[in-house]
């Protein structure tokens, strides 16, 4: 299927045309015609499918007649990175069209987006808690609203502002279009999907065969579960000495290890959902500039760190998506450099293990650190074998022997996806 066969308006193929696209991805292929038609949609894909002009490209569609200057569709995003860039979407593929899209969020003044609103504005993208301040100071007008998106609703949840968005759906008109797009369908998102949606499309996009940057070294290290902070400390002072991304599971655990990693003398900043705009601010500044050296954060919150020159990353905690574990390493090797993606892995990690070897297409190194393995079956040699006796009679450094060995039960992997240009 060619974009011309969608058949969006022709302002819009024009300004797709310009951008390069020829081919919609999966996403906007599944989706398009049924925003189109005026369904409501449920599309979960991953980040990097092209789901933004998945909705983009169809509301400008809608919006391109009828009264300008009325809101008539508001895309809610969780963080004020995500609505800047969905606002940029707009702008170029609606640079044909005489539509006003506006972009509110926090960190910055409230009355510069209170003037904007008030001069009246066809779309509108917003991160909750600013659209929730602006609603309550009588800014905010829904009686036109024909378009209602929820960006990344998983990512809302994990930050806490489910309760904000249910406010805001309470505030619309109940004769609405409703889509909402999500990597992931935790139980709390199903149960809002059948709340606000009437009879949605579901689109579904499989996620496709992923490969970490070429500069990425993988190295797994079997751990006993309670020795992992220990193992972590060790590797902070002897071999993860530049910027480090640490990853935990949940937004407490994140907590406890970064107390942790400060009570043995680290400088650590917290990233989470539980944070403020202003706290997340602050985390993110200090790391970039090197204040901090190890940053702790969660997956979702970590979508949205962009930083240059990130040497280390470590999965403190496996990912339950293995998707996840390839976003979390593209944080480091970024530009053609090289950077050291590690893995602290305990025996009830097998599983975890398996789908992300399965889904990489290929067996990660296993090193063993003396003091700290598994026990027998995780780990491979012994610190006290031939292999690694071999090791420090050549001068080598550190008690570990380096070995790649699957785990038991490991599958031949699967064939992957092919990757397309996106819109």
């Amino acid at each position: 299927m060619s974009f011309a066969q969608l058949n969006l308006a022709p302002e819009i193929e024009r300004a797709v045309e310009e951008e390069g696209y020829e081919t919609p991805t999966p996403i906007q292929e599944g989706a398009i015609p049924g925003v189109l038609a005026g369904r409501d949609l449920i599309g979960c894909a991953q980040t990097g499918t092209g789901k933004t002009a998945a909705f983009t490209l169809p509301i400008l569609h809608r919006l391109r007649a009828g009264t300008r200057g009325r809101l008539r569709a508001l895309i809610l995003t969780p963080t004020r990175e995500l609505a800047l860039q969905v606002a940029e979407s707009l702008r170029v593929y609606g640079r044909h069209l005489r539509l006003d899209a506006a972009v509110v969020h926090g960190g910055v003044g409230l009355e510069p987006q209170q003037a904007r609103l008030r001069r009246g504005v066809d779309l509108l993208v917003a991160t909750p808690g600013r659209l929730l301040d602006l609603m309550g100071r009588g800014c905010v007008d829904f009686r036109s609203l024909e378009v209602l998106v929820l960006d990344e609703a998983d990512r809302m949840l994990d930050m806490g502002f489910i309760k904000d968005v249910r406010r805001i759906v309470a505030a619309t008109p109940s004769r609405r279009q409703t889509l909402l797009f999500s990597a992931t369908m935790p139980d709390e998102i199903r149960r809002l999907a059948r709340e606000i949606l009437r009879d949605p499309v579901n689109v579904e996009v499989a996620p496709r065969r992923s490969a970490p940057a070429a500069g990425v070294r993988q190295t797994l290290f079997p751990v006993a579960s309670g020795r992992k902070r220990d193992l972590l400390a060790h590797l902070l002072e002897t071999e993860a000495r530049g910027l480090t991304l640490v990853f935990t599971r949940t937004k407490h655990g994140a907590n406890r290890l970064a107390r942790d990693l400060e009570g043995r003398g680290h400088s650590v900043a917290v990233l989470h959902g539980n944070r403020s705009q202003s706290q997340r601010t602050h985390a993110l500044a200090s790391f970039r500039g090197g204040r901090t050296r190890v940053m702790v954060a969660t997956d979702i919150a970590g979508r949205g760190i962009d930083v240059d020159g990130i040497s280390h990353v470590v999965n403190f905690d496996l990912p339950n998506v293995p998707e996840d574990y390839v976003h979390r390493i593209g944080r480091t090797a970024r530009a053609g450099a090289t950077g050291d993606a590690i893995s602290l892995v305990s025996p009830e990690d097998h599983p975890h293990v398996r789908g992300i070897e399965t889904l990489i297409g290929h067996t990660i190194e296993r090193r063993v650190m003396q003091g700290f393995a598994a026990g027998p079956g995780m780990a491979g040699p012994s610190a006290s074998s031939p292999t690694v006796a071999r090791a420090r009679a050549a001068g080598g450094p550190r008690p570990v022997a380096r070995v790649a060995a699957r785990f038991r039960g490991h599958g031949a992997p699967r064939r992957g996806w092919a990757v397309r240009r996106r819109a």
